[in-house]
C-alpha cells in the first residue's frame, strides 16, 4: 500500500513539473486582432463577410491597376453564427499563401434588441478599431425591416440576419445613431478613420446610424405593379434589368449601368474635382435604397431623376462614403466580357466600354479606389503607429 502511495505521489509530481515545461497553446490563427503588435507598421482594412468571392474582387482590383495594394494588411471580420462558408476563404488564403490576408472570428452572442449600445462585442469592435485604419462593407442581401422599426414588405427576403446583427452593431459603434444619442462613437476620436459601405453595406450605414429603407424601389417609390410598367420608366429608374425577368430565355444581364446625379455641394464635385453636370454610369443591382438618412449623413449622388439615392457622404467624418451601386464589380474592368440588356440591343457590350464612352465614368470609379486607398494610407500616417 505504501508503495502505491509512493508511486502516484511520484507521478504526480512529475506531471506538475512536466506541465510547467509544456509550450504555450498556439495563437488562434483565427484571431488576427488578439496580437496588436502585428498592426503597428502596416495600414490595415477590415473588410466585412470576408467570403472568398470578396477575396477574389480585391485580388483583381489589385491586377487591374486600381487599388494599390502595397504593403496593406486585409482583416476579413465575420461572426461564427453567419450562415457564409468562410473556411471556404480561409482556405482560399491559405492555398494561394495570401500572407497579407487574414481573420478574425466573433463569437459573442449579438441580438435585436442589443445592437445598438455597448453589448457582448463592443471592446472587440473598439479593438479591431483602434489597430485598424478602415473598413469596407460589400454587398448582399436585404436587412431585416424590424431592426430600422418597419414591417416587413411582400418582396423583402431576409436571408442573413446573423450577418446583419453583426454589421450594424459594428457600423453603429463606429459611427454612432439617432436609436441611442448618449452613445459616443468611435469616430469621435478618430475621425480619420475610412469606411465604404457598397451596396448592401451602404444601406447598413444608414440603418446603423437610424436610417430606414425604401423596401422595394419600383412598387414604393414609382407605384409600379408590372414589370412592363417598368420597363416603360426608362434605364434610369431600373436599378436592375426587368427584361431578365420578362424574358428569362434571352440571357439579358440581370444587373444595369445608368447615369448617376452629382450633389453640386456633395465631395465629389467640392473635393474630387468633378463638375455639377457630369453624369458618371455605374453598375446597378438592388431593389432597396435608403429612405431616411440616419445620423450624420447627407445625399452626395442620386438616379437621374433625383428619386433614389446613389451616394451618401459624413457631414463629420470626411472619408466615410456610401454607394448604393457596385464599383468594385470586377466585370467593370474586363473588356472580354460582354453582355446584352435589352431586346433592342443588337451586339453584346462589355461594361467596361460603357464607363469608356460614357467620360467621366472610367475616371469616377478610378478616384474612388484611388480615394479609398489614399484615406488608409494617410489614416495610418495620422494614427501615429
Amino acid at each position: 500500500m505504501k508503495k502505491n502511495l509512493a508511486y502516484w505521489i511520484a507521478c504526480l509530481t512529475l506531471s506538475i513539473l512536466l506541465s510547467g515545461c509544456a509550450p504555450a497553446p498556439a495563437p488562434d490563427s483565427l484571431r488576427a486582432f488578439d496580437d496588436p503588435d502585428s498592426f503597428s507598421t502596416r495600414p490595415c482594412l477590415v473588410i466585412l463577410n470576408p467570403t472568398a468571392a470578396r477575396l477574389k474582387t480585391l485580388i483583381e482590383l489589385e491586377t487591374r491597376g486600381l487599388f494599390k495594394r502595397g504593403d496593406l494588411r486585409v482583416v476579413g471580420v465575420y461572426h461564427e453564427k453567419e450562415s457564409a462558408q468562410y473556411q471556404r476563404s480561409i482556405q482560399f488564403a491559405r492555398e494561394r499563401k495570401l500572407d497579407w490576408i487574414g481573420f478574425h472570428r466573433l463569437t459573442a452572442a449579438l441580438d435585436p434588441d442589443t445592437l445598438f449600445q455597448d453589448n457582448g462585442l463592443t471592446d472587440e469592435f473598439r479593438n479591431i478599431f483602434e489597430h485598424s485604419d478602415g473598413a469596407l462593407f460589400f454587398g448582399g442581401a436585404d436587412i431585416p425591416p424590424a431592426l430600422y422599426g418597419r414591417d416587413t414588405h411582400l418582396l423583402t427576403a431576409i436571408h442573413t440576419p446573423y450577418r446583419h446583427f453583426l454589421e450594424l452593431s459594428f457600423a453603429f459603434h463606429l459611427l454612432g445613431g439617432n436609436q441611442n444619442p448618449n452613445f459616443t462613437a468611435f469616430l469621435d476620436s478618430d475621425p480619420d478613420y475610412a469606411i465604404l459601405g457598397l451596396c448592401l453595406g451602404m444601406q447598413n450605414l444608414n440603418v446603423a446610424t437610424g436610417g430606414t429603407l425604401v423596401q422595394d424601389i419600383w412598387t414604393q417609390t414609382y407605384g409600379r405593379d408590372t414589370v412592363e410598367d417598368v420597363i416603360a420608366l426608362g434605364p434610369g429608374a431600373w436599378h436592375n434589368n426587368p427584361f431578365r425577368r420578362l424574358h428569362p430565355l434571352d440571357d439579358y444581364f440581370g444587373i444595369t449601368m445608368h447615369p448617376i446625379k452629382l450633389d453640386p455641394e456633395g465631395i465629389f464635385v467640392k473635393k474630387w474635382g468633378f463638375k455639377p453636370e457630369d453624369a458618371p454610369y455605374i453598375l446597378s443591382s438592388h431593389h432597396q435604397a435608403a429612405d431616411t438618412l440616419g445620423r450624420g449623413f447627407k445625399v452626395a449622388a442620386t438616379s437621374p431623376d433625383g428619386r433614389v439615392i446613389e451616394a451618401v457622404e459624413h457631414t463629420s467624418y470626411s472619408r466615410v462614403l456610401g454607394f448604393q451601386f457596385h464599383p468594385e464589380a470586377s466585370r467593370l474592368w474586363d473588356p472580354a466580357l460582354k453582355s446584352r440588356f435589352t431586346p433592342q440591343d443588337e451586339t453584346e457590350t462589355s461594361l467596361r466600354a460603357i464607363l469608356e464612352e460614357n467620360p467621366p465614368s472610367w475616371d469616377f470609379h478610378v478616384k474612388i479606389w484611388s480615394w479609398f486607398r489614399e484615406s488608409l494610407e494617410q489614416h495610418k500616417k495620422s494614427s501615429g503607429f
